[in-house]
């Protein structure tokens, strides 16, 4: 089966095993979340706010299913919204982004439109497949589905039919303009993100679970998709630094980042 990541521009390293980015919490394959579903920032947010910050799995589903804290009408509605918010962000501690994820979002929950974003197009494929057709348009020009629609052909090839291609495309739409991306209901304009230290703390860590190393971090789409140009991406991090999410020497091109505060687990590189 093809991977949708090697399609879809700089998001994984070359070369990088898509066996480390899964232990990290990357999903990968033909399908995604998007053929149904927007990234549901409204649910995730309320989902975040209702659990514990120690919470485990089960404790998300708890809330979602049990207390109904989404205030979905039935059960069966429930449990397809705790399936779908794990397929976009895992709700569980023990998968790597979703914890850096978690600590970020409870240090500043006003980053976290981009943070779910972020998350969204690490466990999304289709997501992330239509991000170069966001990430290509200047600032206020106007969103047209035909590029992005193009964009995911390339990418997901037969496997996808028209129809369900143009349920990615709404959803996707949607996603864009929760993220900050996109304005406007008809007709969608492109905008400018501002993204905060947090985000490109999440960037330079998203970066480095999918492969990517020294300067070539901040060339990376994931700071690129929060509208972080290496220059800006680089002040961004050095602010991430002064508040203490992480650890960066920059020595003319050789740049040292430890990202062990983000989370224990992470290897000093």
């Amino acid at each position: 089966m093809a991977n949708l990541r090697t399609i879809s521009g700089h998001f994984l390293a070359t070369n990088w095993s898509i066996i480390e980015a899964e232990r990290q919490g990357f999903r990968f394959g033909a399908r995604g979340t998007h053929t149904s579903r927007t990234m549901m920032f409204d649910e995730l947010s309320t989902v975040l706010t209702v659990t514990p910050s120690e919470g485990r799995r089960e404790d998300y589903a708890l809330a979602i299913i049990e207390s109904n804290c989404l205030g979905k009408p039935t059960v069966a509605t429930r449990r397809l919204t705790n399936q779908r918010l794990g397929e976009l962000y895992a709700l569980d501690p023990t998968v790597p982004l979703f914890r850096v994820l978690r600590q970020l979002w409870d240090l500043d929950p006003n980053s976290g439109r981009l943070l779910a974003l972020q998350c969204a197009l690490a466990r999304d494929p289709l997501l992330e497949a239509t991000a170069p057709a966001i990430i290509a348009l200047s600032i206020g020009s106007e969103f047209l589905r035909e590029p992005m629609k193009t964009t995911l052909r390339l990418a997901v090839g037969d496997r996808l039919n028209d129809s369900i291609l143009d349920k990615v495309i709404r959803n996707a739409a949607s996603s864009w303009t929760q993220s900050g991306h996109l304005a406007g209901r008809t007709f969608k304009k492109r905008r400018a993100v501002a993204p905060t230290a947090m985000n490109a703390a999440y960037a330079v860590y998203l970066a480095h679970a999918s492969g990517f190393r020294g300067a070539d971090i901040f060339a990376s789409a994931w700071l690129t998709v929060i509208d972080c140009s290496p220059s800006s991406g680089r002040e961004l991090v050095l602010e991430a630094k002064r508040l203490g999410l992480l650890d960066l020497r920059i020595a003319g091109d050789v740049v040292e980042l430890a990202l062990d505060r983000l989370d224990p687990a992470t290897a000093r590189f």
